[in-house]
């Protein structure tokens, strides 16, 4: 019996290993209540204890409402959703329409919702195409994005179902943690979160912090290191790192820098210097005008990489935005200090429900289910799914692959088959486009520059004849129709100019083909040149070509499936190593929070420093001392949690040294860690007692503030410095 039971278990826990069973009952039971319910006047409210009801009345509802009668499988995603699963649907399978229903049934079990997607313009639209399914169930709907003012925040969220971004609303937590009335309050308290692209959000996005910062002073920035970086030689002077997120010196370049400035680059007592140098560094090498930033009334502003737009009150952490301007010659803006920060998984363990949908979850379930508590319900599509997905066809070399991409597209543009390309960057795809305009062949690319927009052209990429050139993001969550006459042709084909780093993104590549059992097809043309393979497995001899100039040999195929398995290993550990650092510091950061509750929302602070000075207290105008003492705490207890945030940053910066003694970084992170903040404790004790017995006690805050995401340590740590100087055979 104990191996039976133990075999069940087993197979349930397997990748999407969620038993359907339950919901496919439920669905049936639905079916025979149609009928009935259809021929209603008016829908009635259903009761949320029958979950049959509740699919037969929000079926008919969408039906009325939205001219969409939710297939079978769209309820199955639906019941997913509602028992806190993430649902794996088809791209085209009506994902939008079924998330909509569960987030109307959390409503109607009284629970606001959060429905997070990836970008602006998803969560404006997903909110008015569903507002009137919304209001059919007396549900109430609203939305935010980055242009959204406090009042039409607050607005947002006090409907029951709130449709954002994932950045945006937890920016406006962490400006909710830094308020000093209750009255100023946004954010609800988190009930449910639905997260649309749920594998983006949950694996992708949770390597990258929000950060809020504050205006401290006049930002600095050397303008003639911003000179001195642009005389440096990539590969000689200075490397990229292969995620293209890091640039460090060569042995050559700190010797050249060292000799032009006349100092000491690696001087420990004096770091100031190279902290400059790596910033300038990054800023020219890293960070590209009209791609990355543009400069509009003498400033630079952030363009979202994952929006494309200008992100609006956005900026880097200060020493980069300061090496930015001075790169642009542009004056200084004021230096900021970080106030504090989340990680998208923080963030999302806030909420006591979480369940999310994506074309693609199983091959992250694991991490799901390490790093979330959530399991994966594989929903069947409504259609089988009849597109030809081709084996890779790999080339010697990048110019190889190029030229036999273009010719392909040429030859399949001349049938009339429209064809979308997919490329892994914003250069290839300009790229590739000017290669095809020598044809006289006239693509449209789209390489995330306006949400709105893109959907709108990627809609019409099965069009007979249509030629689109797109970078992974572009026209994200819209459904591409074919043409007519284009299913005759084979319905769209989909090239990918290269594999993902991740197995998923190419997966949803594909997907853009062969929806809701349309014809279709899809093949990745690679190289042994490609970065993917030359970053993952550089040691690796690639096989010859034939005689044609394709590679054929089995170890071909078997690299590059090799190098992806690496980059994904890779991804994998970031991740983790990114939550082992920053999971004490979510729990120092709850324990605060509850501490500055009890200040903001009650009489803490009033009796703690009555206590502890009550002549001073009886001294006080009795009309105004109680928020005296409060607004004394709060400034206290967010200094020195400013202040807790820096010494970490500093910490973890260096701890990987601790290695070099045998010692484990992560404990001995955790281990000062705890230490620092049992000294904050005393220490906002301390100066709440002295700012309360002063005349007048100094409680400035910063002026300004401004949000921004960061890749976590973007310069690396101090031991991957030493690895590679040591790497590059540097001098100690």
């Amino acid at each position: 019996m104990a191996s039976i039971t133990g075999f069940v278990r087993n197979l349930l826990d397997r990748p999407g290993g969620t038993p359907l069973t339950p919901y496919q009952k439920v669905v049936k039971a639905a079916h025979a209540r149609a009928d009935r319910i259809g021929k209603l006047d008016e829908l009635p409210r259903p009761d949320m204890s029958d979950l049959a009801e509740f699919c037969a009345v929000a079926r008919e509802a969408a039906d009325r409402t939205l001219g969409l009668r939710p297939y079978d499988v769209q309820l199955l995603g639906t019941l997913a959703l509602l028992d806190g699963k993430v649902a794996e649907m088809a791209t085209g399978e009506g994902k939008t329409l079924s998330g909509a229903m569960a987030a109307a049934g959390y409503a109607l079990q009284g629970r606001r919702v959060h429905v997070m997607s990836v970008n602006d313009y998803l969560a404006r639209r997903d909110a008015e195409w569903m507002a009137p399914f919304y209001a059919a169930l007396g549900v109430t709907v609203g939305w935010i994005d980055q242009n959204s003012t406090p009042e039409e925040r607050r607005d947002a969220y006090a409907k029951d179902v709130t449709y954002g971004p994932v950045s945006e609303i937890g920016f406006d937590v962490l400006r909710d943690r830094m308020r000093t009335s209750a009255d100023e309050i946004i954010v609800p308290e988190p009930e449910v979160a639905l997260i649309d692209e749920a594998d983006s959000v949950l694996v992708d996005e949770a390597r990258v912090p929000l950060v809020m910062a504050g205006a401290a002073d006049a930002g600095n920035a050397v303008p003639e290191l911003a000179v001195l970086v642009r005389q440096l030689i990539r590969g000689y002077h200075y490397e990229i790192d292969e995620q293209a997120r890091n640039v460090y010196l060569t042995p050559k370049g700190a010797e050249t820098v060292e000799n032009l400035l006349g100092v000491e680059l690696y001087d420990e007592h004096e770091p100031g210097t190279l902290i400059e140098v790596n910033l300038a560094l990054h800023a020219h090498a890293l960070l590209t005008r009209d791609v990355d930033y543009i400069v509009r009334d003498g400033k630079v502003q952030l363009i979202n990489p994952s929006r494309g737009r200008v992100a609006v009150l956005q900026r880097w952490p200060a020493g980069l935005q300061a090496a930015v301007e001075a790169k642009e010659a542009l004056p200084p803006s004021e230096k900021g200090e970080i106030l504090d920060s989340i990680t998208v998984q923080g963030l999302i363990r806030r909420y006591p429900r979480v369940c999310g949908m994506t074309g693609t979850a199983v091959a992250v379930s694991e991490q799901l289910g390490e790093f979330y508590g959530l399991k994966v319900a594989v929903i069947p599509s409504n259609r089988p799914c009849v597109r030809k997905d081709e084996p890779d066809r790999i080339y010697p070399t990048v110019p190889d692959k190029d030229a036999a991409l273009v010719e392909e597209i040429q030859a399949v543009h001349e049938t009339g088959r429209p064809i979308l390309i997919g490329t892994l960057d914003v250069a290839e795809s300009e790229n590739l486009a000017m290669l095809l305009q020598r044809r006289n062949l006239e693509p449209v690319v789209l390489n995330a520059k306006n949400d709105a927009e893109e959907a709108a052209i990627i809609a019409r990429a099965g069009e007979r004849g249509a030629i689109t050139v797109s970078t992974q993001m572009a026209g994200r969550g819209t459904d591409i129709r074919l043409g007519d006459g284009v299913a005759e042709l084979g319905g769209l084909y989909v090239i990918g100019s290269g594999r993902h780093s991740s197995s998923r993104l190419d997966d949803q590549l594909r997907g853009r083909a062969g929806r809701q059992g349309d014809p279709g097809g899809s093949v990745f043309f690679v190289s042994m040149g490609d970065d993917l393979i030359t970053q993952y497995t550089p040691d690796e001899r690639p096989p010859a070509a034939d005689a044609d100039g394709i590679v054929r040999h089995r170890r071909g195929a078997y690299l590059v499936g090799h190098a992806q398995r690496v980059a994904e290993g890779v991804n994998l550990q970031i991740h983790r190593n990114t939550w082992r650092y920053t999971r004490l510091l979510e729990q120092q950061r709850e324990l605060i929070l509850e501490w500055r509750d009890k200040v903001l929302h009650g009489d803490a602070a009033a009796k703690a420093l009555k206590e502890a000075d009550p002549e001073r207290w009886e001294s006080m105008p009795e009309d105004t001392r109680e928020e005296t003492a409060r607004q004394i705490v709060l400034h206290a207890i967010d200094r020195c949690w400013t202040e807790h945030l820096a010494f970490l940053t500093d910490l973890r910066e260096g701890i990987h040294l601790r290695a070099l003694g045998r010692m484990s970084p992560v404990d001995e992170y955790q281990r000062e860690a705890v230490a620092e903040y049992k000294r904050l404790l005393a220490e906002v004790e301390r100066r709440s007692l002295e700012s309360f017995e002063a005349p007048e006690p100094d409680l400035k805050r910063p002026q300004a503030t401004w949000t921004y995401l960061v890749q976590d340590n973007p310069f690396g740590t101090e031991w991957d410095r030493i690895l590679k100087r040591v790497k590059g055979g540097s001098r100690t």
